[in-house]
């Protein structure tokens, strides 16, 4: 069954002082700020649409290498992942990196970097974002 979640942006003022809210509507977790010079700048406090990108990559990709890793025989105690979205005013997303830290019993380092490049690879988020860079660091604990 497919679902659809949805997210809902409020918009006051031009791009450079303007500033919106931000409502995860299908979820109801809250609603936050957003404006240029939390994009481009400084966070102070607001989010921006590369933290977004990056709070939705570090959870696809977690629940992927989860899968993954348990389909093979040897589930996950812990998954630790950072995803680091770089946002470059005129130019746009540059890159993504994520970094993963895992306990997993029974598997090895190799085995574990396997594990991740092909959760990189086959998880929806990183699918959706093909026309981006993305880079992969993992490692057991």
């Amino acid at each position: 069954m497919a679902t659809t979640r949805t997210a809902r942006t409020a918009w006051e003022g031009n791009l450079l002082q303007g500033q919106g809210q931000t409502t995860f509507v299908s979820s109801g977790i809250g609603t936050y700020p957003v404006s240029w010079p939390a994009r481009a700048e400084q966070p102070n406090g607001k989010t921006s649409p590369e933290e977004l990108i990056a709070a939705a990559h570090s959870a696809c990709f977690s629940m992927a290498l989860s899968h993954g890793l348990a389909g093979a025989g040897t589930p996950p105690t812990t998954l630790d992942t950072q995803a680091d979205v770089t946002f470059q005013p005129g130019e746009g997303i540059t890159g993504i990196h994520l970094s993963v830290t895992g306990v997993v019993t029974g598997l090895d380092e190799a085995g574990f970097v396997k594990a991740a490049e092909d959760a990189k690879a086959n998880c929806p988020v990183s699918q959706a974002l093909t026309g981006t860079t993305i880079t992969l660091e993992a490692k057991l604990a």
